[in-house]
């Protein structure tokens, strides 16, 4: 149904939905999750730190840095986790869902820095080729043991996440998986390193990491500033919604259906139109009924729906179309008579122009 503009409210404005506290378990396992991949990744961090000084190798103290980013944005998961599923209070009536999305973006330009660090690294040692690594057994060891407690840390996070619908720890777990390939590159690198003896590949190997690390980071971009910027919810949600209100026989119409996204919580509002001998108790009762329905379509959501009398609604929709078309009518035959009028000038100053020409010619023929 077309939606009209600039509607004017016909009910008093509505009480802002406010969010229960999640339930304690849910927050639990979620920090339970940050607070591993915390632990996991300063470990991690300080054994590549260990090992890429000791060895020279330009790729194992980029995973290091890489590591120190890992570190940083887990330690930001665990505070958003931690802090997005408290109460709503007086400044946050919303609660304070939209941290987890913070974090997400938080995350991607760590990525972005951890990037150019490694290509800035790389690039120097790719330009002193003289410059020799030590052994290389340690960094095959730390970059192969990297590689697998990654593997397993982003698969528990990544399911964590989608049990909690969390976005600090999807982004946590995609940034892991991002590290498993890094660190495979790295041992091939290293690998190469030691049976050729050209330590050229080691930072070549670096440079070729960046694309993972940089595609990763593009991918975070891409789902964060949606929720950050209010995007709708995913089509398939939007559907649930929708079918929910087609199959309740007293909802004759809807309209002005909005959606967004905060952290792991949905908001719908959406005008509903009932009969219009409903009464206030028979149309509270309806909102109540779809609001509950909406709310096991959909989980985390929160519902506002103001109801309005269908043919009183039609009516106005139909007079303010009118309105749009007349002002648009008058605004059309203004035009009109603005371009006539310009024609007009436009004739009279050529005519001008030609009495004069005409006026000197003949004054030079004298």
């Amino acid at each position: 149904m077309a939606d009209p503009q600039n509607k004017p409210t016909q009910s008093a404005p509505s009480a802002v939905p406010i969010p229960e506290p999640a339930r304690p378990d849910r927050t639990e396992r979620k920090a339970n999750a940050a607070r591993i991949a915390l632990l996991s990744n300063t470990v991690l961090m300080l054994l590549k730190l260990i090992v890429g000084f000791g060895t020279g190798s330009v790729s194992v103290l980029s995973e290091a840095v890489h590591s120190a980013t890992d570190l940083l944005a887990s330690g930001i998961a665990f505070f958003s986790v931690r802090v997005s599923d408290d109460p709503p209070d007086e400044d946050h009536p919303y609660g304070h869902g939209k941290i987890e999305n913070m974090s997400g973006l938080a995350e991607a330009l760590l990525i972005f820095a951890a990037a150019g660090f490694i290509v800035y690294e790389a690039v120097g040692k790719l330009a002193a080729p003289a410059a020799r690594m030590g052994s290389v057994n340690a960094g095959l060891v730390v970059m192969g043991l990297s590689a697998g407690v990654n593997f397993f840390l982003s698969q528990h996070l990544k399911r964590v996440a989608q049990q909690t619908d969390s976005m600090a720890l999807a982004a946590d777990a995609a940034h892991l998986q991002t590290d498993i390939l890094t660190s495979v590159g790295v041992l091939i690198g290293l690998a190469l390193a030691r049976l050729t003896a050209r330590a050229w590949f080691d930072p070549l190997t670096a440079l070729l990491m960046t694309l993972f690390i940089l595609f990763t980071g593009y991918r975070l971009l891409r789902d964060t500033l949606p929720l950050l910027l209010d995007a709708r919810l995913p089509a398939e949600e939007e559907v649930a919604i929708r079918e929910t209100l087609d199959a309740d026989a007293r909802v004759l119409s809807y309209h002005k259906l909005r959606t967004r996204k905060s952290g792991s919580y949905r908001y719908v509002d959406v005008h509903v139109m009932a009969d219009d001998d409903c009464t206030l108790v028979e149309a509270h009762d309806l909102a109540e009924t779809l609001e509950d329905r909406i709310r096991e379509a959909l989980p985390a959501v929160y519902v506002t729906i103001h109801m309005e009398p269908f043919h009183a609604e039609m009516r106005h929709q139909q007079e303010e179309a009118a309105r749009r078309q007349s002002a648009q009518t008058i605004s059309d035959a203004a035009q009109t008579a603005v371009n006539a009028a310009a024609v007009v000038a436009n004739v009279a100053a050529e005519e001008r122009d030609r009495r004069a020409n005409a006026s000197e010619n003949s004054a030079g023929t004298r």
